[in-house]
């Protein structure tokens, strides 16, 4: 056994034997006389993430709770990180119900403790899948950034800026495939996670972020949306070579990565996702729908309002072949789905004379 695994031993036992819930973790006892605590998911700088199951709800479903527990000791950095654990909650439920995010199921103190609780989402990493499966290709990344930049402009569109988008906080859904971006900032506040192949090293700092995904802009402390933007492009760069952001040599005169001639694309795509990751903010795409609109996906944008209240007129010339090449992300599928049901229960119940009892 080597000392980085004896580390993450010693964290898992002290973690079980000082925090309320790692002493009833795995037990019948349930915490506020609802949730099982059945084991440790991980733990950032400034709280631990349990998985649980709600013992209430019908199907007993699985959630995700995060208890704060910083690793600090002056007053002035706990007030902080209660104000960032508090944020992250407040950021989760005014992002709502969207289906590729985590959403808000409760915040709440409880003995002087403050905890979080939120959706599970079963499911893999971006980075835990191109360890397993290898490196993704031109076709597979589009797809990918198909799907996560209408999120990337929703959360935007809500004046949030993510500040960690990187392949460790983007899962695949293992039900229905489709991607969830998570980690909105509070919990892992403390460190810059440096993202290579092997182990990730930490350095104790204000910076919210990750390293190498992070643009000039937000080491400085002043990130804007452009900086999200950036870090899915290092995101895509990832998986396209299976390489971080540290692993490659950098422009000494730009600041940026050579990433080029690791990569075979097509100029199209490369001169957007070089557009993407530019260093400087006047060079870089300043929105997520810029960049669907580059890569001629902006005919095709759609938001859930319009999928509920519109439909195709009854004459379209548009045919089932050239329909099934729109992309639509699975929020608006489902969208299109609800749209369906009641056209077919308005239907049925016009057909049906019921009479009112």
């Amino acid at each position: 056994m080597n000392r980085f695994s004896q580390n993450i031993i010693n964290l898992h036992d002290y973690t079980l034997r000082h925090t309320q819930l790692g002493q009833i973790c795995g037990s019948q006892v349930l915490f506020r006389e609802r949730y099982h605590i059945l084991r440790i998911l991980g733990r950032g700088g400034f709280g631990i993430t349990f998985l649980a199951k709600d013992a209430i709800l019908p199907g007993n479903p699985l959630c995700v709770i995060k208890q704060l527990c910083p690793r600090v000791s002056n007053p002035k950095s706990l007030r902080k990180a209660c104000q960032r654990f508090e944020k992250e909650a407040k950021t989760l439920a005014q992002l709502g119900s969207h289906s590729q995010i985590p959403m808000l199921i409760d915040y709440f103190e409880c003995n002087g403790e403050f905890y979080l609780v939120q959706e599970y989402v079963h499911g893999h990493t971006l980075a835990r899948e191109v360890r397993r499966n290898g490196n993704k290709n031109e076709t597979e990344v589009k797809s990918f950034l198909q799907e996560i930049l209408p999120v990337l402009n929703y959360i935007h569109q809500n004046r949030v800026i993510h500040r960690d988008i990187k392949p460790q906080n983007l899962l695949r859904c293992q039900n229905d495939q489709r991607i969830v971006l998570i980690d909105f900032g509070a919990v892992k506040e403390k460190l810059i996670d440096t993202y290579g192949n092997s182990v990730n090293k930490s350095v104790s700092t204000n910076f919210i972020g990750t390293n190498g995904f992070a643009p000039p802009e937000q080491l400085s402390l002043r990130p804007v949306y452009a900086s999200d933007i950036y870090a899915l492009g290092i995101t895509c760069i990832y998986l396209l070579t299976g390489k971080g952001p540290l692993d490659f040599e950098y422009d000494l005169g730009t600041g940026e990565i050579c990433w080029q001639k690791e990569i075979s694309i097509s100029d199209d795509f490369a001169q957007v996702l070089g557009k993407m990751v530019k260093v400087s903010l006047a060079g870089r795409f300043k929105t997520a729908k810029d960049v669907m609109i580059d890569l001629g996906w902006g005919r095709y944008s759609a938001n859930l309002n319009s999928c509920l209240t519109q439909q195709l007129p009854k004459n379209s010339s548009v045919n089932s072949s050239e329909e099934s090449q729109i992309y639509t992300s699975p929020a608006i599928r489902a969208a299109m789905a609800i749209r369906k049901l009641k056209s077919r229960q308005n239907s049925f119940n016009s057909s049906h004379d019921f009479t009112p009892l």
